[in-house]
């Protein structure tokens, strides 16, 4: 949503109220004015959209015993993290990251894990390119041009969301999301522990996409 510069006279003592109000939310003077407006005019801005998709990840992680959200209003990302099953439970980080418009994805999800161990930083490696191989095998024939991205670094898995098939309420992103997040950590940790080998992962995949009424 395109953003011009207006000139507006206000009372010294409305702008110190808006200010405080500003700082308690972790926001800024003019984005909580914007808020302040749209609300008012009952204009939903990507920032609400935003804040009403993570508000609804929290709440249907709420009951999950595998990931744990983090979320913090007026934000434009949320994390998730989840333990792994191998000595010293080491901990995976999920950090969404929607964009407010005019991007060519919808957001981002980046997976962050931090351990010593090379072994299991061999085995994340390959679960990652596994997991890439078979979206590119399903999801990208259905997608085209508008498939994920994909970047690999030291401790840093990345993905780009793709903008929804259809267009979708808050509430049914959120739960598209959220399906993801989850069977990406179920694949992972299952293959991480041996119960589950590349073709086990493909076929939950593909059950998974088969199903999926909208595709990120």
């Amino acid at each position: 949503m395109k953003k011009t510069l207006y000139s507006l006279m206000l009372s010294e003592d409305v702008v110190a109220e808006v200010d405080r109000l500003a700082h308690r939310l972790g926001t800024n003077r003019s984005n909580l004015i914007n808020q302040i407006l749209a609300e008012r005019v009952n204009l939903v801005t990507p920032e609400r959209r935003i804040n009403d998709v993570f508000s609804a990840i929290e709440q249907m992680m709420l009951s999950s015993r595998e990931l744990v959200p983090f979320f913090a209003p007026n934000t434009m990302t949320m994390s998730l993290k989840s333990s792994l099953e191998y000595k010293y439970r080491p901990t995976v980080k999920y950090e969404v990251e929607l964009y407010r418009g005019d991007n060519e994805a919808l957001g981002e999800l980046t997976v962050i894990f931090r351990t010593q161990s090379t072994a299991l930083i061999r085995s994340m490696t390959e679960f990652f390119r596994i997991w890439k191989s078979i979206e590119d095998a399903h999801l990208r024939p259905v997608l085209g041009i508008a498939a994920p991205k994909y970047a690999l670094y030291d401790g840093k898995f990345i993905r780009s969301i793709a903008i929804p098939t259809r267009d979708c309420s808050s509430d049914e992103l959120a739960g598209v999301l959220s399906e993801y997040i989850k069977l990406f950590d179920t694949m992972m940790k299952g293959y991480l522990t041996g119960k589950l080998d590349a073709r086990e992962i493909e076929a939950c995949y593909f059950s998974q996409l088969r199903r999926a009424e909208v595709l990120i």
